[in-house]
């Protein structure tokens, strides 16, 4: 069964097209990455599947019903913008107030587990005003996971958080799927983390679908390349350009060569000329470059 099925979902603001018969697909048990540029959609979207906005036309099901049943909408845990917490209350009663809204049976019981899910057992009595951007919105999972709902839909929980922060999130997420069968709908400008994670990506511009994957299958679309540095760089760009097709340098000033060849074949061609190669090594695309490119090749197309 898909969680979330969405099927010519359109969203107008005024003259303003946000989202344009968009089509999405989400495994249930999926990490799915929701990707797009700013204005493109996806908190419009995820707003529409939580049902803070109404659309104008199209259908959203989630677990194989309306996103409008009530037994449907009690399953869904939300994180966007920011969790809604009173600053000089602690992340305990905080958590508490939640627990009543959704009217919880056992609530501390339920509520330890949440932020033992969340790491964040240990700062409980911690007033939430005093707790780090990274704290802040482990706190919002948090609060999401109350009920134990089946699907959690998140926009940008990882914007802004240092390295260990990053982590921390990565760990909770892959957690929230694996041990608390949770689908996960999350949306992250921040491409190289949720490339860590997804399992799924849906890729969206000016209100469309245009791209949905796995992580397989994004994998097998990524091209391969040979990127190396030398001290003549010049002279090396001039002579691998010259027997290759595509050579580009890349943002670390490394060469990169992106036809079949092999990383021998650039040292000999390069040795035979007086270029000594410093360092070469074979790669792949990642989820951020797959992702420009993809944008790149829309932009000339519509040229």
């Amino acid at each position: 069964m898909n969680a979330i099925e969405i099927r010519d979902l359109s969203k107008q603001f005024g003259s303003k097209q946000a989202v344009n018969n968009l089509n999405m697909t989400v495994p249930e048990g999926a990490i799915y990455g929701f990707i797009g540029e700013n204005g493109s959609g996806k908190s419009t979207t995820e707003k529409m599947i939580c049902g803070l906005l109404v659309p104008n036309d199209g259908s959203i099901r989630l677990f194989g019903k309306d996103y409008r049943d009530d037994t449907t909408r009690s399953k869904i845990g939300v994180l966007i913008e920011a969790p809604g917490c009173f600053p000089n209350l602690s992340v305990w009663n905080n958590m508490m107030i939640q627990a009543a809204n959704l009217d919880i049976k056992n609530p501390e019981r339920e509520i330890a587990k949440v932020l033992k899910t969340v790491r964040m057992e240990g700062a409980a009595s911690n007033k939430f005003k005093n707790c780090s951007l990274g704290m802040k919105q482990r706190i919002g999972i948090a609060m999401a996971l109350l009920g134990r709902p089946r699907l959690l839909v998140l926009d940008e929980p990882i914007n802004g958080l240092d390295a260990d922060g990053m982590r921390i999130m990565r760990e909770v997420l892959t957690d929230v799927t694996q041990k608390h069968d949770c689908t996960v709908l999350i949306s992250s400008h921040i491409l190289g983390e949720l490339e860590k994670i997804a399992t799924h990506y849906g890729i969206i511009r000016g209100g469309r679908m245009i791209a949905q994957m796995t992580a397989k299958q994004l994998e097998d679309s990524c091209r391969t390349y040979i990127a190396l540095r030398v001290k003549e760089k010049d002279k090396a760009r001039r002579l691998l350009t010259s027997a290759y097709a595509q050579v580009k340098e890349d943002e670390s000033d490394a060469i990169r060569v992106y036809d079949d060849a092999m990383p021998e074949e650039i040292v000999s061609l390069l040795y035979d000329n007086s270029v000594i190669v410093s360092e070469i090594k074979k790669a792949k695309v990642g989820l951020e470059e797959y992702y420009t490119d993809l944008m790149a090749e829309r932009e000339e197309r519509r040229a």
